[in-house]
């Protein structure tokens, strides 16, 4: 289902305000915003999590479960594209008349008057709209920001400044990315995904072409070493108002030359005009330099100088879920990781085989990289089976599970064993399929060894494995955590 804009009035002025599944990843950053601007704010969701007590900690009204009278005096519910059209809680609302809400017209709401910086693409949005909120926050611009996963350093995703950027994940699944008041568009690269909304991959495309075309832009950011961005910056030239080019390409503006390994993270020298320098990152991969680069260039156009944006995007930590470290014990390091589209997953294993023989050359082991995927959505398995079994190549060893499904129904004969024919038939070293998401910890921990290295991949619940796996690996003889 795809969303059309709507006209959205002040956030202050939405009376008492209710979000239905309050806890999701998009949902919760939200929702926290409206509770600090002084909204009265209520919020549930199907069960409890992190999030949900994060919130309640903000001054949310939270309830665990969904049930009509939990809308209390509510005058403006908010829901996802997630919520099904028989949740309780929303045909209350319909009931009532109460005003319903998308959560991109919420965020958009509270965006109204502010610099909005809107971050787009199929991969690499939460990241680098991590790093341009921190980027802004570290030299002092005070922005207000949501960004789809919590900062490493502070455990929030969300955060009303006082500055006048607002910098926003902006999600293009859907086409929320539509709805908000946008002036600085960043597109990271474009590459067909959501075609279950939107069809077929040039229907897709277009729709970031709307995006950059959207009468508040004024400056379109976007990536020329991606080919699908690339084909849109071409194709925008005489209708964006502004376009800066990034990357590695000879023709960006802001370019980047000379990448290093640096550490654990990677340095690199990027140049804007006469402006040009060393940037050092505590993350890892090219992609992040390039992640960075678009960081940089919104800095820029809203103010701020080379030296400040460089040396504020060297102090960006990363965000949770993104090549994410849970434990180092017993030998065996384990990382969690949201990719779950197969360019987004090559770009976390490329990084992880580098860590992976970094950890060697440093030990004197022949550690091996273990890669634990888990497919997230039926149809999303459909469309990429063959792209995901393509790229567990680059691990030695390829744990598959089974589809989370999420808020889609089974469609027959779909199951994470599509991933496993795929990678056997692209010659996959070793794969083992484990269905049930809960013997993944004692799975992975059999076949591990010291000097070995295991990321789980999805944007599903195979976040719970990195740490319950932790908890198996300190039984160890001799196991010492880091």
């Amino acid at each position: 289902m795809l969303l059309n804009p709507i006209d959205v009035i002040p956030a202050d002025q939405v009376g008492p305000v209710h979000f239905i599944a309050a806890g999701g990843s998009g949902m919760s950053g939200v929702a926290r915003l409206y509770a600090q601007l002084g909204v009265k704010t209520s919020g549930s969701d199907q069960s409890d999590s992190t999030a949900l007590q994060g919130l309640a900690r903000a001054g949310v009204t939270t309830y665990v479960g969904h049930a009509p009278e939990q809308l209390g005096d509510a005058q403006t519910v908010v829901i996802s594209s997630a919520i099904r059209s028989d949740n309780v809680e929303l045909v209350e609302a319909k009931r009532r008349g109460l005003r319903i809400w998308h959560r991109s017209a919420a965020l958009a709401a509270l965006m109204l008057g502010k610099r909005g910086v809107s971050v787009a693409g199929t991969h690499g949005k939460t990241t680098t709209t991590a790093m341009t909120a921190v980027m802004l926050a570290e030299a002092g611009a005070q922005p207000s920001y949501v960004i789809g996963g919590p900062l490493s350093t502070t455990g929030v995703s969300s955060e009303l400044g006082t500055g006048p950027a607002f910098v926003v994940e902006a999600d293009e699944s859907d086409a929320s990315f539509l709805q908000y008041p946008t002036e600085i568009a960043v597109i990271t690269n474009v590459e067909a995904d959501h075609l279950v909304n939107w069809g077929t991959p040039q229907a897709y495309a277009d729709g970031f072409r709307a995006f950059a075309t959207r009468p508040t832009v004024q400056h379109v950011i976007i990536n020329v070493d991606d080919p699908g961005s690339r084909q849109l910056a071409e194709d925008l030239v005489g209708e964006a108002r502004h376009i800066v080019r990034y990357g590695e390409a000879p023709d960006a503006d802001v370019r980047i030359t000379d990448v290093r390994p640096e550490g654990n993270g990677v340095s690199a020298t990027i140049s804007y005009g006469d402006d040009s320098g060393r940037i050092v990152l505590q993350v890892p991969g090219n992609h992040n330099l390039a992640n960075a680069s678009a960081a940089y260039a919104a800095g820029r156009l809203l103010g701020l100088t080379h030296e400040a944006a460089v040396d504020a995007l060297g102090r960006f930590e990363g965000t949770l879920r993104r090549f994410q470290l849970i434990t180092d014990t017993a030998g065996i390091r384990v990382f969690d990781d949201y990719a779950h589209h197969p360019t987004e997953i090559r770009a976390a294993l490329t990084a992880a085989r580098r860590a992976t023989e970094a950890g060697n050359e440093a030990t004197g082991l022949s550690g091996r990289l273990i890669a634990c995927f888990q497919p997230h959505l039926y149809s999303r398995t459909v469309d990429f089976a063959d792209e995901f079994g393509e790229v567990m190549t680059l691990a030695d060893i390829a744990v598959i599970n089974d589809v989370c499904g999420a808020r889609e129904d089974p469609i027959p004969g779909v199951t994470g064993e599509l991933v496993v024919d795929a990678a056997k038939k692209h010659g996959a070293e070793e794969v083992v399929y484990v269905q049930e998401k809960y013997d993944l910890p004692a799975a992975l921990n059999d076949i591990a060894q010291p000097g070995d290295l295991i990321i789980t991949l999805g944007c599903g619940d195979v976040t719970i494995v990195g740490p319950l796996l932790a908890d198996i690996l300190k039984e160890r003889p001799d196991a010492e955590a880091r």
